[in-house]
């Protein structure tokens, strides 16, 4: 039961090893694409990817060959890791509290404002250079063509998802004549475009559209983080053990055995003894 930690880490550690190398294969396969949907994550495949290396190879030596500073080099990454990954799950909460859909009226979708998130969010998507990016990822993805052959009815009962209410269609308030456009408080109704190229993918409803995605997919990774936190919790631990297992393998002391030989009295015992000799001799 002593080295039971040790085996437990060893072998998840070993897992995790495996599992890493699938990560990095994937990023560097993305780093050869030439999709700008694909390039857009490959930096953090391969940053995850390499750090879970690292760790996981750093804690199989630890663990199996009971070295003891690759067992506390491998913790101190573990307290830094559970501490990142707490921070950004409080934040990933915050900032996905703000948003969701409008209702409209006769129609089974949904439309999405871009005031309705929060102020990070809008900053962030309202970035040229990130907004972009995004553009290019819709545009290769053929969102839009699926819409293509909708008859009438069906913008009536069929739903859409928020990229294809926002990005693929002019808002439900705008009216449009033959050529001109019926006077509308809505903004986006001007930026509409009837190219396959333009659409409305520089509404803001199309921004509000993607930020609706990336809210939804942010909640449900920090629905997650709080089952991967607990899970880190419980390795942390066991992983506090194989340390100590580690250290004492360095010894060559059997557990439970009193190693103190002598105990260097402290400065002032002479003197306690002295008086308390003097005192017996008195009375």
């Amino acid at each position: 039961m002593q080295r039971f930690s040790n085996t437990v880490i060893g072998f998840l550690n070993f897992f995790t090893l495996l599992a890493s190398i699938p990560i990095i294969g994937a990023g560097l396969w993305m780093a050869r694409s030439t999709l700008t949907c694909e390039n857009f994550f490959q930096t953090p495949l391969l940053v995850i990817g390499f750090v879970v290396l690292v760790i996981s190879l750093t804690g199989l030596i630890g663990a199996c060959f009971h070295v003891a500073w690759a067992l506390w080099v491998y913790l101190v990454i573990m307290v830094f890791i559970i501490a990142t990954l707490l921070g950004f799950t409080i934040f990933g909460f915050v900032v996905t509290e703000q948003g969701g859909g409008v209702e409209v009226p006769g129609r089974a979708y949904k439309e999405y404002r871009l005031e309705r998130y929060s102020p990070w969010l809008r900053n962030r998507i309202q970035d040229p250079q990130y907004w972009s990016t995004i553009r290019s990822c819709i545009l290769g993805s053929n969102t839009c063509a699926k819409l293509a052959f909708w008859t009438p009815l069906d913008y009536v009962q069929r739903d859409m998802s928020p990229i294809q209410s926002g990005c693929c269609k002019p808002p439900t308030a705008c009216m449009y004549n033959e050529e001109t456009v019926v006077v509308t408080p809505d903004s986006d109704c001007y930026r509409w475009n009837n190219a396959p190229t333009l659409l409305c993918y520089d509404c803001n409803s199309c921004k509000a559209g993607v930020l609706e995605n990336i809210r939804r997919d942010w909640h449900n990774i920090s629905v997650l983080n709080v089952v991967v936190l607990v899970f880190l919790i419980g390795i942390y631990s066991i992983a506090c053990c194989a340390f100590r297992n580690a250290r004492r393998a360095q010894t060559d002391y059997p557990h439970g055995e009193n190693r103190m030989t002598k105990v260097k009295p402290r400065w002032d015992y002479y003197c306690w003894r002295w008086w308390y000799n003097k005192k017996e001799e008195l009375f």
